[in-house]
C-alpha cells in the first residue's frame, strides 16, 4: 500500500470547543471552504442539498505526539457492559489515520461559508472533503447492527452545549 498527502479543503469554524461523547444536537457551525483554492463556482448548486458528508481529521488526537490507534480488541468507551470489538467495528477518534465522517444539516450557503447543524467535529477541525448527501447512496438492503452501539448512542444527537460554558 502507499501512502499520500492530503491537503485540507476547509476548516470548521465555531460550534464546539472540544470532543465529548454525547450532545452534538443543535451544535452549530460554519465549515469555511478555503478560499486560496476554490472560487465561488465550487458551491453552486450546493444550497440545494439539505445534508452533507463531511470528511475532517480528528486533529486533536495528535495533540501529545502520534496517535497510537487501539489495534487490540476493547469495549466501547470502556464500558465492559458492552462487548469488546476491534478497531474496525467502533467509530471512535484513535484511528491510524485520524479520519472523522460526520452528516450534517446544511443550513445556509453564504459564500464560501456552509453553515451547518449537527456536525460532530469542533472549532478548527481541518475538513478533507466535502459531499452532498444523496439519498440514493446511502445503505441498500435491510440495515443491521448490534444493540450496544443504539444504546451508546442514544445521547450523541441529543440536545446539548456549545462546549463554551
Amino acid at each position: 500500500m502507499s501512502e499520500f498527502t492530503v491537503v485540507p479543503v476547509a476548516r470548521v469554524v465555531g460550534g464546539r470547543v472540544e470532543p465529548t461523547d454525547d450532545y452534538w444536537g443543535g451544535t452549530r457551525a460554519i465549515v469555511r471552504i478555503d478560499s486560496e483554492r476554490f472560487g465561488a463556482g465550487s458551491v453552486v448548486g450546493l444550497e440545494e442539498f439539505s445534508h452533507l458528508e463531511v470528511v475532517y481529521r480528528f486533529h486533536l488526537t495528535e495533540v501529545d505526539g502520534p496517535v497510537e490507534p487501539h489495534s487490540e480488541v476493547r469495549h466501547p468507551r470502556n464500558n465492559p457492559a458492552w462487548p469488546a470489538t476491534g478497531i474496525f467495528a467502533q467509530r471512535n477518534m484513535l484511528r491510524l489515520n485520524s479520519l472523522g465522517v460526520s452528516r450534517c444539516r446544511l443550513l445556509k450557503v453564504d459564500g464560501l461559508d456552509l453553515h451547518v447543524e449537527d456536525l460532530d467535529a469542533v472549532d478548527g477541525t481541518p475538513v478533507l472533503d466535502i459531499k452532498p448527501w444523496v439519498a440514493e447512496l446511502g445503505p441498500r438492503g435491510e440495515v443491521r447492527q448490534p444493540a450496544w452501539p443504539t444504546e451508546m448512542l442514544a445521547d450523541y444527537y441529543a440536545p446539548g452545549h456549545d462546549g463554551r460554558d
